[in-house]
């Protein structure tokens, strides 16, 4: 006669099944459990905190440190805004002598850019023309900072106009604060200076791990730039 063992649903004929193999069934059930207990404690908290986080409003985000992908990542934001259709914008600092590949693609569907266009600070060694460059530049972005119908906002490497003092501080974080409630603005740029950190909602740090570039590797069309 032939004994069948039921555990957990499996059907288990006992005529050809030793007690090694009952055994391990029942260790990898036991697991099964085991894993199925913990996820539905986290899908618990995952739960609570979507539940928690009901209010909507424009969102301060920075993408800072010395590693590579801050503007790319900004640009995908830029992008994912765009494909909602929804109104974006891009205000371009130090970088603007090099072709720009999201420029090429984001400006086809509508994307505003304003590119200071004198390339980066080492090259051009002008600090009163740079100075002038950035707060033009800047007097742009003001305004855009006050466009309601503008949803989203990349300031683009402009960390770096706060820690060269081409730009005043205290004048970003007032157009930054006084800004349309639920407009989202993205800066990116190493060194990001604290009092922006401080007003963020959202902010992440890149670090560089490897580089290409270190390696002799240079920088190269469609994919750095």
């Amino acid at each position: 006669m032939t004994e069948k063992t039921t555990d957990n649903n499996v059907n288990i004929d006992s005529s050809n099944t030793d007690s090694k193999d009952l055994e391990g069934i029942s260790l990898d059930n036991q697991k099964a459990d085991r894993h199925k207990a913990r996820q539905q404690k986290v899908k618990q908290g995952v739960d609570a905190k979507i539940a928690a986080a009901q209010d909507e409003k424009g969102i301060l985000l920075v993408l800072t440190g010395n590693g590579k992908g801050k503007s790319t990542s900004g640009f995908g934001s830029v992008a994912r805004a765009v494909g909602h259709g929804h109104k974006a914008a891009v205000v371009q600092f130090i970088k603007g002598t090099w072709a720009c590949g999201e420029r090429n693609l984001l400006e086809g569907a509508g994307v505003e850019f304003y590119v200071m266009g004198t390339g980066f600070t080492w090259e051009t060694q002008d600090k009163q023309k740079d100075t002038k460059a950035a707060v033009e530049a800047w007097e742009h972005a003001e305004k855009l900072l006050q466009d309601e119908s503008v949803n989203l906002l990349l300031l683009d490497e402009l960390t770096y106009m706060v820690s060269y003092h081409y730009i005043d501080l205290e004048r970003v974080l007032t157009a930054l604060k006084n800004r349309p409630p639920m407009q989202h603005v993205i800066i990116t740029g190493r060194a990001c200076h604290r009092e922006i950190i401080e007003l963020a909602d959202t902010v992440s740090e890149v670090q560089p791990i490897k580089h290409a570039f270190n390696a002799g590797i240079k920088a190269q069309l469609g994919f750095d730039y």
